[in-house]
């Protein structure tokens, strides 16, 4: 009975939403502020019955419910707990059922924490994310419903794909989602400001903290989805530029651009139709992404659907909204104000080049992903683009990104001064210099080229905390006053040092692993040893074990250093019973920031196997560095002025009024 109210939930979610997109526009328009209150009302009850029917597909997972079809497909009733949970979002229709729950739930937040917002900017905000969410229901019910019985009723589920039995599967889409999806507030932003006709700073000040909010998860999850990728696959690497990482690599991209044009928008009250702009590819390049995934255009562990009516269905959506949302922004750019004037050399000027430089990276990683994808729909002839292009485009075009962030906290508005930025970065970039080149002598060498990459990342710490120095007094005034006026820094101010700095380690992580890691491929039978990272690896032979729902076999080994026990790894291929797939489960021991990566390959005729180990120092720093980022994020949020509901109440009565003057 539950799965039934359940499906019949997302029916009446359906209607909601379609009432939600109609009547407050209208009452908008007409200024009936009982029409415009149906947006609040009716946005919390569709989350409510969204909410209601994913947890009546949970509650089948959880309880192993095979009559239904979409349970049985991808459940066993042998899994862990967690993996019951998780299996929900670990399939097509489950993962769409996220999708618009957290959809909806931002909605929701818009509609609670709304409450100074303009009257008819909330309505017209409201009504197009129930555009959104009504095309997505309508995507679910008509083509990928969860709530599909069968009769007669299966003993037992097929079981989850065994890739996605792991904690990352919990972690990982969740995050990527809210990042994703979050940029829907910000796109429905753009769309009510152009349907009113009407972009000012206030309206910059009530889209960065969802722009924030959305680009901090989406940098947790794409971090999260990285270090999955890395310890569940048993490649031993942490980014493939595959088109579904791609596909959320570039709306991160995107937002970051966004996230600095709001800023000079609200500072500087200028970058008005470009920040609107960006709004509207940020989204689009979400949808992008989710067209990617669901249509079958890609073969990749990512991808989920291969029906071609659901990649039609949501080609057609992508073609409403973002056609439609740049058919508007073409109608309507042309009558607003572009907004104030700046010299080259300030602070606007340094985020003007960082959205130049994040906007053609984005190009590029969007021509090198879909390039052959159109190749072979116009030509049929099938070609790859891989990591070498990308490493090349990407890496010569955000090179002189990473010199210029630093400078930018150090300019003035308005017009700076380059000299003074210099002055104050000089020392940063010496020390920097000097610590790549000691690591890069320390680690016995490499390309050269990787010690200038090195010093780009110590300067973008390095530039960080000079901000944070200078901001504070240190050096012009007492310790105890400089560390008081540092407490009382603006918290944006400290979360955007924050990013910087763990941009820097991430850097620093990448060009470290990159240059410095090592590769050893060799057959060993126990009691072998092999040297790897200036450790040796003991192999002391193989162990079969049962788990849950598979049966493995384990490898043992033993890390020394200088014939000092370090510890031990296992490292194991197994087999999950119920669809007969075999996985590989990589060992890996950290020391510090460093780690040993050892992967089981192929048993041999001789009786040996292939054992592949990898040394790969400083690569936690690429994830230290996200989850700084990530901090960075939640710091800024916390500041007053980027609190949701800001500006406060009178100045949403000013800018009610300045509206109704408007017309």
């Amino acid at each position: 009975m539950i799965i039934e109210l359940g499906h019949y939930a997302l029916v009446l979610a359906l209607a909601a939403s379609i009432i939600i997109a109609i009547l407050p526009v209208i009452g908008a328009k007409r200024g009936d502020a009982a029409l415009m209150a149906v947006a609040v009302t009716g946005t919390m009850a569709q989350f409510l019955l969204v909410a209601f029917s994913f947890s009546a597909l949970t509650w089948a997972y959880v309880v192993s419910d095979f009559s239904v079809k979409n349970v049985w497909e991808n459940s066993h009733s042998m899994m862990p707990a967690i993996y019951r949970y998780s299996a929900v979002w670990g399939n097509h229709e489950g993962s769409m059922m996220l999708w618009l729950l957290i959809l909806t739930l931002f909605s929701a937040l818009v509609a609670f924490f709304g409450a100074n917002l303009p009257d008819r900017l909330k309505a017209n905000v409201l009504a197009v994310q129930a555009w959104i969410s009504s095309a997505f229901l309508l995507f679910i019910l008509l083509t990928s419903n969860p709530f599909v019985r069968l009769s007669p009723i299966p003993a037992e589920g097929k079981d989850l794909n065994p890739i996605l039995q792991d904690v990352g599967l919990a972690i990982h889409p969740p995050l990527l989602y809210l990042g994703y999806v979050g940029f829907s507030v910000c796109f429905s932003f753009a769309i009510a400001a152009l349907i009113d006709g009407r972009i000012d700073a206030a309206w910059a000040r009530w889209v960065r903290p969802w722009t924030l909010a959305a680009w901090t998860f989406l940098t947790a999850g794409i971090a999260m989805g990285s270090y999955w990728a890395y310890y569940e696959l048993g490649w031993g690497g942490w980014w493939f530029w595959d088109p579904v990482e791609n596909a959320s690599f570039m709306p991160w991209l995107a937002g970051t651009a966004l996230l600095h044009s709001a800023l000079v928008m609200e500072k500087r009250d200028a970058l008005k139709i470009w920040t609107v702009l960006l709004a509207i590819m940020t989204f689009s390049l979400s949808l992008l992404g989710t067209f990617l995934v669901r249509s079958g255009v890609l073969t990749s562990v990512h991808a989920f659907a291969t029906d071609p009516s659901r990649g039609i269905f949501i080609l057609g959506i992508l073609t409403l909204f973002i056609g439609g949302a740049f058919a508007l922004f073409a109608f309507r750019a042309p009558l607003l104000k572009s907004g104030g004037l700046f010299h080259p050399i300030s602070r606007e000027g340094a985020l003007v080049l960082n959205n130049l430089i994040l906007t053609v990276s984005t190009a590029t990683v969007l021509i090198g992903t879909l390039y052959p994808l159109l190749l072979e729909t116009l030509t049929g002839e099938k070609i790859s683009v891989g990591a070498p292009f990308f490493n090349l485009t990407f890496g010569l075009l955000t090179a002189p990104l990473l010199l210029a962030v630093p400078f930018g906290p150090m300019l003035a508005w308005k017009r700076g001064d380059l000299y003074a930025a210099l002055q104050r970065l000089y020392f940063a970039a010496g020390i920097a210099f000097v610590l790549a080149v000691a690591l890069y002598y320390v680690e016995n060498g490499g390309p050269v080229l990787a010690v200038f990459g090195l010093a780009a990342g110590f300067f973008l710490i390095f530039g960080a905390l000079s901000d944070l120095w200078y901001r504070a007094g240190f050096g012009k005034v007492g310790t105890g006053v400089a560390l008081r006026r540092l407490n009382g820094l603006p918290r944006s101010a400290i979360g955007t040092a924050l990013a910087h700095f763990g941009l820097g380690v991430t850097v620093l992580g990448i060009v470290a692993v990159t240059t410095f890691e090592t590769e050893t491929v060799v057959e060993m039978k126990p009691g072998m040893t092999v040297e790897a990272g200036g450790y040796t690896v003991t192999f002391d032979g193989m162990k079969s074990a049962v788990g849950p729902n598979y049966t493995e076999d384990r490898g043992h080994f033993t890390i020394r250093q200088a014939g000092i026990d370090k510890g031990d790894v296992w490292s194991s291929k197994r087999l999950y019973t119920a669809r007969r797939m075999p996985t590989t489960e990589a060992g890996i021991r950290t020391f510090g920031v460093s780690q040993l990566y050892v992967s089981l390959g192929d048993m041999m005729d001789s009786g040996g196997i292939v054992v592949r180990i990898w040394w790969k120092p400083y690569i936690l720093c690429i994830w230290y560095g996200a989850l700084v980022m990530m901090v960075a994020g939640f710091v800024s949020l916390s500041d007053r002025r980027l609190r949701v509901g800001v500006p406060k109440r009178h100045a949403k009565t000013a800018a009610s009024g300045a509206l109704e003057a408007a017309e």
